[in-house]
């Protein structure tokens, strides 16, 4: 028998038999930004963050007038004012800004913090529905980041729908 067609034959092969396993291989692809911006636990999660730190923003904003209010009143001040009522706004002013560096500071942090335990408990909500759905519906892979999703194999509508009936 002719060499050539002894690769060939076991070319096709391993090809035939590859293409078998493919066919019975079932694969799935979650997008997992969508499940945080769009799945009910992450929307009742950002609605519970914005209302606990109101409280906090509106203290900041309260700060930022106050300076902004002072600092136009520095700047009107006239000439023929008191240098020593000058200096005094100047170190109210400068104690204002510290304290509205420190309240943003403090407030991004404790944000970033919150958001990321609120982030984890979704995320862990998430990874169970997509378990439950791949037992389900006997899918051998599921991938959470891909850098192209085909839109058949793309679960995250069905993911979704499963967390928001979860409640």
């Amino acid at each position: 028998m002719n060499t050539k067609l002894m690769v060939s034959l076991f070319f096709g092969a391993i090809l035939g038999a590859g293409n078998t396993l493919a066919g019975d291989f079932k694969v799935g692809v979650v997008d997992t930004e969508r499940i945080l911006h769009e799945s009910a636990p992450a929307m009742k999660a950002a609605q519970k963050i914005e209302k606990d730190f109101s409280a906090r923003d509106q203290e900041i904003k309260k700060t930022m007038k106050q300076v902004k209010e002072l600092q136009d009143y520095l700047d009107k001040m006239t000439v023929g004012s008191s240098e020593t009522d000058r200096r005094n706004k100047e170190r109210e002013l400068n104690a204002l800004n510290v304290n509205l560096q420190r309240l943003q500071r403090e407030f991004r942090e404790d944000l970033n913090l919150r958001k990321n335990e609120e982030l984890a408990v979704v995320l862990e909500k998430a990874n169970k529905a997509i378990q439950a759905i791949a037992e389900a519906e006997k899918y051998d892979l599921i991938l959470q980041e891909a850098v192209y999703r085909n839109p058949r194999i793309d679960i995250t509508d069905k993911v979704i729908k499963s967390l928001a009936s979860d409640k």
